[in-house]
């Protein structure tokens, strides 16, 4: 269980628009009047879009409402809900309006400041994956994730299926599936989270990282560099 963080939904074009969060009470979001966050003539919103709510045991979460339009996180829709992390961005519909969540206490985390050794300002520009890009050149930047082991579900159905020679030996049998299911169970979990940046021409760039905080931290702070969001 966690205490909820102060956070706002900040519109990306206009930093200046921002809609305070309350964990007692979810934020609605849509066309019609009777949204807490009321976007009547926005292009792309639907009547009843998306909600922004707090979970105790998961955090702060945005939930789609099964809209025609879609509701996007970081560029890939989603269904139901997810977890939402400082800076990450929401887009309503494919073509309508981008919100960045950002929270209060990110501003006193150290991680979310560090700058990596393969990404770094210098001289007006940006030096991500051994190029130096212009920063007036970058479109977007997006966190994405994967799983390292994308098989794992396999090998451990096999190894699981496998092991059915040695049911008449139980022991046997239930050392082998415990294994199996630890196996499976800690290289599923394993993700690798690329940083994607995208140049106003179509080129992107990308940068793996092991760590996801790592990640949050570089992807806030180019988005800082280039004034896609302001500090709470």
């Amino acid at each position: 269980m966690t205490s909820a963080q102060i956070a706002q939904l900040v519109l990306r074009h206009e930093p200046a628009k921002k809609a305070t969060l309350s964990a007692k009470q979810p934020l609605t979001i849509g066309r019609a009047a009777t949204n807490l966050l009321c976007m009547p003539t926005t292009e792309g919103v639907a009547e009843h879009h998306a909600v922004v709510r707090w979970s105790r045991s998961h955090g702060w979460l945005v939930c789609d409402w099964g809209c025609q339009e879609g509701t996007y996180l970081e560029g890939k829709r989603i269904r139901n809900c997810r977890p939402l992390n400082d800076g990450d961005e929401i887009q309503l519909g494919q073509s309508g309006p981008i919100l960045v969540f950002r929270t209060a206490q990110a501003k006193s985390n150290p991680r979310n400041r560090s700058q990596p050794a393969e990404v770094s300002r210098a001289g007006g520009g940006l030096e991500f994956a051994g190029q130096q890009i212009p920063m007036q050149n970058i479109k977007t930047v997006q966190l994405l994730s994967r799983p390292l082991y994308p098989s794992s579900f396999s090998w451990w159905a096999l190894i699981s299926l496998s092991g059915l020679v040695l049911l008449p030996w139980f022991g046997f049998f239930l050392a082998v599936e415990l294994v199996s299911l630890a196996g499976w169970i800690v290289l599923g979990s394993r993700k690798e989270y690329i940083l994607n940046v995208t140049l106003r021409d179509g080129m992107a760039y990308r940068h793996s990282f092991n760590n996801k905080f790592t990640a949050l931290g570089h992807r806030n702070g180019i988005r800082k560099a280039i004034g896609q969001y302001s500090s709470v």
